[in-house]
């Protein structure tokens, strides 16, 4: 009769120009047969099929499901065909074409979320199609069975749902990491060492638990709760992944320890409560994973971010820095073609006879080629480039203008600043000359300049205090704000930050 009724069908679908390719139909059958091999190892509390029917839904597309129906429905009704005179034929006929169209509306229903790639809808989905599921289940038998199950209605229920959302919990995180894996997932699994070696601990314990002597069930119950540590351990590791990883091994291994008659539809009484615990432990896993990968995800997308503003600050202030560095080297040469024409000036009045204008045209302009020069190095510190930051301070212009204020002590500078990147030397140049800046504007009282370079493991890095030498003077507010204002970004191109502590400013810029 079944075969009559599949041909009567592929008729009236050749009638009405319906296409069906050979794919559909190899579907249909690699779908029937997966769905009885699981239906053959399910009891009441671990119910594979409806996994299988999930993952089906959700790893094929919706143009593929009419394949998906066709396949379940010949399944269920050339195995339920036989008990039509005992059950009736309606109930055998809604049996098997109801249950997978209400799953496939529930999964597209949470079509959205799968698009847009959030992972808890998994336990939604699975949690509503149990439910769904069982009520049709239940209900039809209930009511379309010419002798109502001995079973009670609720106790049926609790069993049917906990089973289905064991065998959803079991099979579709996997499909879900296939999805996953299928679209380019930045963060696939790879289980590595520890993952594995975690993986081996939680089937081992399954295992041990399975091979105890009958009178140790506190043990073997133990164990099989400790299953729960290595499921953890793994989420905690990689998020999501780790447990759409781990969920469905502790499923598998628990469901396949544990004893049962092998019958569909059995029920085994002594392990329902561990498996009730375990269901809960595994949502409560998948929700954990989810929420790790999901905040781990926006930590890397604001990492990311942050990394992308302090290149673009770096390359910014590098650019800035080169168009300075050539002015400064115009202006020299500037000043060099003056230094040229009043030296020939001056070899042109001793000619003339004029030594003695020629002598005060000399130092005249040695005097003021100097502070041309001195000038100059305000704009671009190019000493810094051959003899280091600590000398470009100390024989720069910078250092004539300090010294001008009478204002600044000696400086301390410890450490070898030639290791360090010229553009980090810069960097730390344009901060300690602005630090002194603002306290020179804002603040009274002698200013003494700190400085150490030095390495911690592989990072170079500049540390530089600029202070009021009085230890009881405090920073003013408009001190503070413009070191935040005026120096925070330079650091930030640099790993670096900025601190104003009672009367110091103290910077650290560290080599990338």
């Amino acid at each position: 009769m079944p075969t009559d009724l599949l041909t009567q069908w592929w008729i009236k679908a050749t009638r009405l120009n319906i296409r069906i390719g050979l794919d559909g139909v190899l579907l249909a059958l690699a779908y029937a047969t997966c769905y009885g091999l699981s239906r053959n190892v399910s009891v009441d509390q671990f119910y594979l099929t409806a996994g299988v029917r999930l993952s089906a839904l959700l790893l094929c597309p919706p143009r593929l499901w009419p394949y998906l129906f066709a396949g379940e429905f010949a399944y269920l009704f050339q195995l339920r065909e036989p008990m039509m005179g005992t059950y009736g034929t309606l109930w055998v006929l809604l049996s098997a074409v109801t249950v997978l169209p209400a799953v496939a509306v529930l999964t597209r229903v949470h079509a959205r979320a799968i698009r847009l790639g959030s992972t808890t809808w998994i336990l939604t989905l699975a949690g509503s199609a149990a439910v769904t599921a069982t009520l049709i289940n239940v209900t039809l038998s209930e009511q379309l069975w010419p002798v109502p199950p001995e079973v009670s209605w609720p106790v049926r229920a609790a069993r049917y749902a906990l089973g289905d959302l064991i065998g959803m919990l079991t099979l579709a995180p996997l499909a879900v990491l296939w999805i996953q894996r299928r679209k380019g997932a930045a963060t696939s699994f790879q289980p590595r060492i520890p993952a594995l070696l975690l993986a081996a601990t939680l089937v081992g314990m399954g295992v041990l638990a399975s091979h105890l002597p009958a009178d140790s069930t506190s043990a073997s119950s133990t164990l099989r709760v400790l299953m729960v540590v290595p499921a953890v351990a793994l989420t905690c590791m990689h998020g999501w992944h780790g447990a759409a990883f781990a969920v469905p091994l502790l499923n598998v291994t628990l469901g396949v320890t544990l004893d049962a008659s092998g019958e569909p539809w059995s029920f085994d009484a002594p392990g329902y409560s561990v498996q009730l615990m375990l269901a809960v432990a595994g949502c409560a896993l998948l929700a954990f994973g989810s929420s790790i990968s999901h905040h781990f995800n926006r930590f890397s997308a604001r990492d990311a971010t942050s990394r992308e503003v302090i290149d673009l600050a770096r390359s910014s202030h590098a650019a800035s820095e080169d168009n300075l560095r050539q002015t400064a080297v115009g202006i020299n040469r500037v000043g060099e073609g003056i230094d040229v024409h009043l030296s020939e000036t001056a070899d042109w009045l001793i000619r003339q006879g004029h030594p003695r204008v020629a002598e005060n045209l000399i130092s005249t302009s040695a005097f003021y080629s100097r502070k041309f020069r001195a000038q100059a190095s305000l704009v671009y510190p190019t000493a810094l480039e051959h003899i280091g930051l600590y000398l470009a301070l100390q024989v720069g212009g910078i250092n004539d203008l300090w010294e001008s204020t009478e204002r600044l002590a000696q400086p301390r500078l410890i450490g070898d600043a030639c290791r360090l990147s010229v553009p980090l030397q810069l960097a730390a140049y344009r901060t300690l000359t602005d630090a002194v800046s603002i306290l020179l504007q804002n603040e009274k009282g002698q200013i003494r300049v700190n400085a150490r370079c030095g390495k911690i493991g592989c990072v170079s890095g500049i540390v530089v205090i600029v202070e009021i030498m009085d230890r009881a003077h405090l920073l003013t507010e408009e001190t503070v704000q413009a070191s935040s204002s005026r120096l925070a970004g330079r650091l930030l191109a640099h790993a670096g930050e900025v601190q104003c502590r009672r009367n110091r400013i103290r910077m650290v810029l560290m080599d990338s």
